[in-house]
């Protein structure tokens, strides 16, 4: 039998504050229910965030081409792991909340299926994908040159998991240019829509929920 997934979606981008508050919500519910001897269903949240920089909670400020108290920069640093990333209008964030004891207890694994997602997806538009030894997340390989199509940083704690990937769809990669994305200098970042010229975001959504709960064995419950 699969396990139920409550979807959660927005048709309007959502403030990072807001859904980061919004994820520890939902992961204190799942701990007290577990106190109580409850066990409420996974979740998955799939969003958009106006501009902004994340930080993970041990990413060095090295990474970053202005400094983290300027006004006019949204920055947050959370407790992810990962180094800073960037999240603007068309890239589609993914925050799983499950409780990993009903799937693995292995955090290398629950990450290896994270990039499985996004490996599987893509192959569903026709753009080949793969990871790249020793880093996190999925990469594009452009006549040799490898640009980075999705970011994953996650936090996990008492096996419940929260944060997770970006998928750049159709977003202004120029964000990028203000860090050294995931800490890694001259890295290249991509969009899929200059794979797939005519994607559409709402099929990207719907793509993504259906290849995740494949991946990981769920059934979705929109919400």
């Amino acid at each position: 039998m699969r396990r139920t997934c409550l979807l959660y979606q927005s048709d309007h981008p959502i403030p990072y504050l807001t859904a980061w508050q919004w994820q520890k919500e939902l992961v204190e519910e799942r701990k007290q229910a577990r106190g109580e001897c409850k066990d409420l269903p996974d979740a998955l949240l799939l969003l958009e965030h106006p501009a902004v920089y994340t930080l993970g909670q041990g990413s060095s400020l090295e990474f970053l081409k202005f400094h983290p108290d300027d006004p006019d920069i949204e920055c947050y640093r959370i407790e992810r792991g990962g180094e800073v990333t960037h999240h603007a209008i068309g890239q589609l964030v993914a925050y799983p909340i499950l409780n990993l004891e009903h799937h693995q207890r292995d955090l290398h694994w629950y990450l290896r299926q994270l990039e499985e997602v996004i490996i599987q997806f893509l192959t569903s538009y026709g753009v080949k994908s793969q990871r790249i030894q020793g880093l996190t997340g999925v990469w594009i390989d452009q006549a040799g040159q490898y640009q980075k199509i999705a970011q994953i940083g996650i936090k996990v704690s008492q096996w419940i998991t929260m944060h997770g990937f970006a998928l750049n769809v159709c977003m202004d990669l120029s964000g990028f240019d203000r860090i050294d994305p995931c800490g890694i200098s001259n890295c290249q970042v991509c969009n899929l829509n200059q794979f797939a010229p005519n994607v559409d975001f709402r099929h990207v959504k719907k793509a993504i929920a259906q290849t995740f709960a494949e991946i990981f064995n769920l059934e979705m419950k929109l919400k």
